[in-house]
């Protein structure tokens, strides 16, 4: 089992005196995030690598991350971590509203711009979890395989 990699605030360190990566405030910030966590487990040895997978986790974590940005007010925090044969990706933000999967066509007939997030991430990950936070806000946390 590899070690979580939780990426905190900058300002935070560790027992050991270093620096965390900041939070992430961009999606392509979070799938960097994940690409690192994983490669660094499997250059450990400690997770299979595979390809697909990967790039399953890495889109969740973006479609997760835009969600928060676009409905839920911003990023409040955001961790990743590489558990045996899967990745855990818990993105929390400022919103009590749950998510939702809109019909891709509007009562018109036309084609909707967006809405297909949350259905992604519901398709790709496995035991998705979202909980209130007592602070306010909520946590949306999702396991997706590495294999």
């Amino acid at each position: 089992m590899c070690e979580p990699h939780p990426t905190d605030p900058a300002a935070e360190r560790t027992g050991a005196g270093r620096r965390l990566p900041p939070r992430p405030s961009k999606p392509a910030e979070a799938r960097r995030a994940v690409e690192r966590a994983v490669t660094e487990c499997c250059r450990q040895g400690r997770a299979r690598c595979d390809a697909n997978a990967l790039s399953d986790a890495v889109l969740v974590a973006s479609e997760l991350t835009t969600n928060a940005i676009l409905h839920g007010g911003g990023i409040t925090d955001f961790r990743v971590d590489v558990t045996g044969p899967a990745i855990r990706v818990s993105v929390s933000d400022r919103s009590d509203r749950l998510p939702v999967a809109v019909d891709p066509i509007d009562t018109q007939g036309r084609r909707r711009v967006g809405g297909r997030g949350w259905p992604i991430v519901c398709r790709l990950a496995r035991d998705v979890h979202v909980r209130d936070l007592p602070s306010g806000g909520k946590c949306i946390s999702v396991l997706v395989p590495l294999s």
